[in-house]
């Protein structure tokens, strides 16, 4: 079986990878890897799913400190479009044979151009900057302007369109102003860019990619094809490095909320809980460590992987996927963009969403009451918790372990994978070794 997917895949895979815009973008989401890991520590501690532990936090450091906590993560997790952006242009910068520094900048300027400056205050209208353009939702904008900002600065240095200083200037001054021409030209493609959705609809970019993006998840309801669809959706778009949730809920969070108020209604009042598909349902019962229900994936980084870059990422990341953050993952190992992966982290959530809906509908396991649990609450409490059985600890239980089987032989592919490539960059540094003893 393993033969036969390696088979099929690898060389599509292969060819995908030695792509320079996929390699650039890989390599750009590697850049920002340490500062997610990093705040996805504080992020943890700001939110543990412990009865009494920001009460008993706030007796010690005072009221604000899950203030100081969230002002950690969020410096990442609320500008991930905008470092996603910087990281890929330099990367795909050095890629094409350009200045990394100088191809980060332009597309730094270039995403700030097309993003939305004021904010309707009331009836004001002020100057001001939303984090929700600069965050996951900028993620897709952020990868376009990236990699069309450094080809149009490409263009012009590969045609010369630049200012050459005379023999002495200093080499930062030069490539300064090498880079004049071709930044003018960049920043005068995005400014007519802007200009012309102002004159659409759409007024912006990110409304346009709002829109066309929500336009398909319209006219659903409360239902297993509607869930599985979401779930589906969801994955997907983070395979292309957009937080799928972000633009899913849009459509599907109200429908959710209302749902969800029934059964807690319900349950205060000890009456027969109405609802299956409401938000308890999609965050307990179909994704596990995150989006993808990467807590499956990670069990096998640590168990069956001998991969060093995969083990070590798998030990970073295992205490944040149990409690449901899985950043260092998506963008680690990783699946954005990577094809071996992105099968199974949008089969899963599937298949979870489809047993769990045939389960509850049996009556197997109780409705979801409608209590809302911290979102890091781990599995197998949570199953509990939210059914008040513990039938809904082992459903989760099972899921998780068909998560693994399915995970299973896609990871053993990219650890093979890697595993040569560990072993050819050992074989380079022998030799470097070899000739520097010469």
């Amino acid at each position: 079986m393993q033969k036969k997917f390696e088979q099929v895949l690898m060389p599509f895979a292969t060819k995908l990878g030695n792509n320079v815009v996929l390699m650039s973008l890989r390599d750009g989401f590697l850049i920002i890897t340490p500062l997610i890991i990093v705040t996805s520590i504080f992020l943890l501690l700001g939110n543990f799913p412990i009865p009494g532990w920001e009460s008993f936090w706030t007796g010690i450091l005072g009221p604000h400190w899950t203030e100081w906590f969230s002002s950690v993560s969020n410096s990442v997790f609320s500008f991930t479009g905008v470092l996603a952006c910087f990281g890929i242009a330099y990367a795909y910068g050095k890629n094409r044979g350009l200045h990394g520094i100088n191809s980060a900048a332009v597309a730094f300027i270039s995403f700030l151009i097309m993003t939305p400056t004021t904010v309707e205050v009331g009836k004001k209208t002020v100057g001001a900057v939303e984090t929700v353009f600069l965050g996951p939702n900028g993620i897709f904008l952020g990868i376009i302007t990236a990699i069309i900002s450094v080809e149009v600065f490409r263009f012009a240095v590969r045609h010369h369109w630049t200012i050459k200083m005379p023999d002495g200037v200093p080499p930062a001054v030069a490539q300064s102003f090498d880079a004049l021409i071709p930044s003018a030209l960049v920043v005068l493609v995005f400014f007519l860019v802007r200009i012309l959705f102002s004159l659409t609809d759409f007024n912006t970019a990110y409304n346009f990619i709002y829109t066309m993006l929500q336009a398909p998840l319209k006219n659903v309801g409360n239902s297993l094809p509607s869930v599985t669809l979401y779930n589906f959706l969801a994955s997907l778009l983070w395979c292309f490095g957009i937080n799928g949730p972000a633009i899913t809920n849009s459509v599907w969070s109200p429908i959710f909320f209302v749902l969800t108020q029934d059964n807690l209604s319900a349950w205060r009042a000890g009456e027969h809980l109405p609802h299956i598909y409401t938000q308890q349902f999609i965050d307990i019962f179909t994704t596990y460590g995150g989006g993808g229900s990467t807590l499956s994936l990670l069990i096998l980084m640590l168990t069956i992987c001998h991969s060093k870059r995969i083990r070590e990422l798998g030990k970073l990341a295992i205490v944040p996927g149990i409690f449901g953050i899985n950043e260092p993952v998506i963008f680690g190992l990783p699946v954005v963009l990577n094809p071996i992966i992105a099968i199974p982290f949008i089969i899963v959530p599937v298949v979870n969403t489809l047993i769990s809906g045939v389960v509850f509908t049996l009556g197997w396991v109780p409705y979801t009451n409608g209590v809302m649990l911290p979102w890091t609450t781990p599995p197998i409490i949570s199953g509990w918790l939210s059914t008040g059985s513990i039938y809904g600890s082992i459903l989760q239980l099972f899921e998780l372990v068909l998560g693994i089987l399915i995970y299973y032989p896609f990871i053993k592919m990219l650890d093979n994978q890697y595993l040569d490539e560990e072993k050819k960059a050992a074989e380079l540094e022998d030799i470097d070794i070899d000739f520097s003893m010469v």
